[in-house]
């Protein structure tokens, strides 16, 4: 029987369909790109980008030359197909969301909290894109609009780091962490298993360093090989081999077990383009993915936040 305290069914870790269900609605993102770019693209601290990057996560999303009105209106007619009277997140989601001057930033994420049918903004970045300024204008629109800010980690090792050419360390993400959690906004890490050179006791370790700042929610990505970039190269010149089904599905399980059991968990893997996707194949099956994870759990008797332990003035 389950008694994990964050689930009203079969799951073992804290899931947005709990937390929807606590709050009494359905939480949906409406996916918007601005067009802005990142620091490790641009020349500012490395050009190329990180090495599994194929233009921006939303490869699903609009062109960023229509207007965040013309994208949410796209966005919220999908979203009501399926659930007519919805309202939804709007989530700056592709590259580096905060890297544009404060006054333009503004601009953008005021004008799709004005859209009809926005309840909330999502705003995915990187921890050295957060100027003084612009924490404050986070400050302010915390305290008037569901706010989440979504940080790239990706990893805890530096070595990692500079392999996918991330071009900021760790020790820069907890400050950039903190300076959000000190102003009380919502804060939700991206994590990836499968980077190259990364065991999967380092993973396990990138999860339970990463427990210890307590972040309010984690999306867990598998590492998905995209034609078109650096990592599709060295895919094919065998410098990279993708993590198998199994190594994959146990990883997170072992994952889990050592997260907070407050943590929201967002994401248990990714999802690559079908179009573009090169490897590993078997990802393209999602749901034999989570259910093979429930079912790990169950066989284990695990659950989120099992072997956790908050060591006091850790980082």
């Amino acid at each position: 029987m389950n008694t994990f305290p964050y689930s009203n069914d079969n799951k073992r870790y804290r899931s947005l369909a709990y937390d929807n269900s606590v709050r009494g609605i359905k939480s949906y993102k409406a996916v918007v790109d601005i067009g802005l770019s990142c620091p490790n693209i641009d020349g500012t601290k490395g050009v190329g980008g990180c090495i599994f990057c194929d233009g921006g996560s939303a490869y699903f999303a609009a062109s960023p030359s229509v207007s965040v009105e013309k994208q949410l209106d796209d966005e919220l007619r999908r979203i009501r197909k399926k659930s007519p009277d919805a309202t939804a997140i709007a989530y700056f989601q592709a590259h580096s969301n905060s890297y544009a001057p404060t006054d333009k930033l503004r601009f953008l994420y005021e004008t799709a909290l004005g859209h009809e049918g926005i309840c909330g903004l999502s705003v995915a970045t990187r921890v050295d894109c957060l100027s003084s300024e612009y924490l404050d204008y986070l400050s302010e629109l915390n305290t008037r609009t569901r706010l989440t800010v979504e940080l790239g980690l990706q990893t805890i090792f530096d070595e990692t780091a500079k392999t996918i050419n991330r071009c900021h360390s760790f020790s820069e993400f907890v400050e950039g962490y903190k300076a959000l959690k000190a102003r009380k906004i919502r804060v939700t890490v991206h994590i990836i298993n499968g980077l190259p050179g990364e065991t999967t006791d380092m993973m396990v370790q990138t999860a339970q360093i990463l427990g210890q700042l307590q972040p309010d929610g984690i999306k867990i990505h598998l590492l998905h090989v995209i034609s078109g970039t650096i990592l599709c190269q060295m895919y094919e010149r065998n410098e990279y081999v993708p993590m198998s089904f199994e190594d994959y599905t146990e990883t997170v399980v072992r994952q889990l077990a050592l997260l907070p059991p407050e943590t929201t968990i967002e994401r248990l893997t990714g999802d690559g383009d079908k179009n573009t996707l090169i490897a590993p194949l078997w990802s393209r099956d999602k749901i034999r993915v989570l259910g093979t994870i429930d079912r790990l759990m169950a066989s284990f008797d695990t659950w989120q936040g099992k072997l956790f332990r908050k060591t006091d003035n850790f980082l």
